[in-house]
């Protein structure tokens, strides 16, 4: 066993814990939608359709904004298609992954689910075919109280009540060369700039986000932020980041530390905004919107191609998640945390199925994935404001990132409560971690309760015959000795400690 410490303190503060941090994202994608969230004549299923063991999974979870229609499928999208009797809705071709769209759900049905699963609602509007009116009828429809054609028309479809959407994106993925309607940089920073002109003009108080680069290995990246918000720093609250990890040719070391990555792209286009709003003298500050992020093994979706098959929700990236992706994502988790001074959206991609934390069978049972765990309990313990955390311990050698620490971590402080949660991955894969976090600031502390996932079969995974094969268990080597709390990680493995008040005080 190594050692690996850290100290907190209630001064060091890096910024309040945002709730949009724990956001997800549903495309109409594979099945996400279609025996998804939505599944008419399943057991489980409401008044309008909707699977309900579905929704209880997704208040468990912790979500708080869901990002919606898309993703890919947005950039030929027409969102007036999913309007109206369903009856009499058009079926379209979906360029983007080569299926049908019946558009049984559309924004109506959508939002009646949001409010269900007690979520904020994240739209995007097509820029890749469409532009500046249809983003504004969109808006018209979702936002506008009555009195105009499409606002009376949503009255007439069953929504009385606006939707009151406010966060916005101007497209998706603009960088991309598979992006229907791909634009350079100038084309797609002259089209939002004046879509948000004019979404601006319709209401204020939205927020609205710029597309940013698709990943960080694109060969635009940096100069297409940069041209991007040349164009828009005025008009646009956020700018998106995408970022997808998988384990390639074995390599676990360079994995688990996929969050050394995450936080190099923060910081790379923290530094770009700040770059532009220098030249353009502003003291504007553009915050990021991680729109979409997770584990995805796109190795193997890339070599299977889109086929021929023109059908309805077939199944696509239906990836199974294992321990150490688990892992992975509760590190991910600690670096969106860690920089929330600066990311004020985060969507995990996707909700259900696709690349999901939540599997469903059609007709059959709804089961939590292994990356559910540590988002559910991320979610529900951190509160207050995260602390600035600057762990010591020794480092391993990796193929793609060099030497990275052991230990990655963060903390937050919920001082009305009188707590404080530890979140802790170690990367090794073959050494547990002694944990010493010093609490000297915080006065008397007990842990209240903790999680470990990991030290075991690191390729262990949930099934539909087997959905409880890994839980998240207490880590019962953590507690608190003159203000010190001492933990052991165990090799592969993600842990949350919730520290607070002794009962008897």
């Amino acid at each position: 066993m190594t050692s690996a410490s850290l100290h907190l303190d209630p001064a060091f503060v890096v910024a309040p814990v945002r709730r949009r941090t724990f956001g997800s994202f549903v495309e109409h994608m594979g099945r996400c939608v279609y025996t998804g969230i939505y599944e008419p004549g399943h057991t489980t299923a409401d008044v309008d359709g909707f699977r309900a063991d579905v929704l209880d999974l997704v208040r468990e979870l912790g979500v708080s904004v869901v990002r919606y229609p898309g993703g890919n499928f947005v950039s030929g999208y027409r969102w007036e298609d999913g309007t109206g009797p369903v009856g009499d809705r058009p079926v379209r071709r979906d360029l983007a992954w080569h299926t049908l769209e019946t558009n049984a759900v559309g924004i109506d049905e959508f939002a009646r689910w949001a409010a269900k699963a007690e979520v904020e609602i994240m739209y995007s509007v097509n820029l890749g075919t469409r532009g500046v009116q249809e983003a504004l009828d969109a808006h018209e429809y979702i936002n506008h109280p009555r009195g105009t054609a499409l606002s009376d028309l949503r009255r007439a479809n069953g929504a009385e009540e606006p939707y009151g959407v406010r966060l916005f994106c101007l497209g998706n993925e603009m960088d991309g060369p598979w992006q229907t309607g791909h634009k350079t940089a100038h084309e797609y920073g002259r089209l939002a700039a004046e879509t948000a002109r004019a979404l601006r003009t319709a209401e204020s108080g939205l927020e609205l986000v710029a597309c940013g680069s698709s990943s960080s290995a694109m060969p635009t990246f940096g100069a297409w932020e940069s041209e991007v918000l040349e164009l828009t720093y005025d008009q646009v609250d956020h700018i998106s980041a995408h970022a997808y990890y998988e384990q390639t040719d074995g390599d676990l070391g360079s994995f688990l530390a996929s969050g050394v990555n995450m936080d190099h792209f923060i910081d790379s286009v923290v530094a770009t905004a700040d770059a532009v709003g220098a030249r353009l003298k502003s003291p504007k500050r553009i915050t990021i919107s991680f729109d979409e992020w997770n584990v995805w093994y796109q190795s193997r979706f890339e070599s299977q191609g889109p086929g021929e098959d023109w059908s309805v929700a077939k199944p696509l990236i239906e990836d199974q998640y294992n321990v150490a992706d688990a892992v992975v994502v509760g590190g991910l988790l600690i670096s969106l945390l860690r920089h929330s001074d600066r990311v004020a959206v985060a969507c995990q991609a996707q909700l259900v199925n696709v690349i999901a934390p939540i599997m469903t069978e059609p007709g059959g049972p709804a089961w939590r994935q292994t990356i559910f765990h540590p988002f559910a309990i991320t979610s529900r313990l951190a509160h207050g404001v995260v602390l600035r955390v600057e762990p010591r311990s020794g480092t391993y050698a990796t193929t793609r990132y060099g030497e990275v620490p052991l230990l990655d971590a963060t903390a937050t402080y919920d001082e009305q409560a009188g707590e404080v949660t530890v979140f802790a991955v170690n990367r090794s894969s073959e050494d547990a971690l002694e944990l010493s976090t010093g609490l000297s600031g915080f006065g008397d502390l007990e842990v209240v309760e903790s999680f470990v996932l990991g030290g075991g079969d690191p390729y262990a995974v949930n099934t539909r015959e087997q959905p409880d094969a890994v839980l998240p268990t207490s880590l019962a080597s953590a507690r608190v000795l003159d203000g010190t709390l001492t933990a052991d990680l165990p090799p592969v493995s993600w842990c949350a400690i919730r520290l607070g008040r002794p009962s008897s005080s």
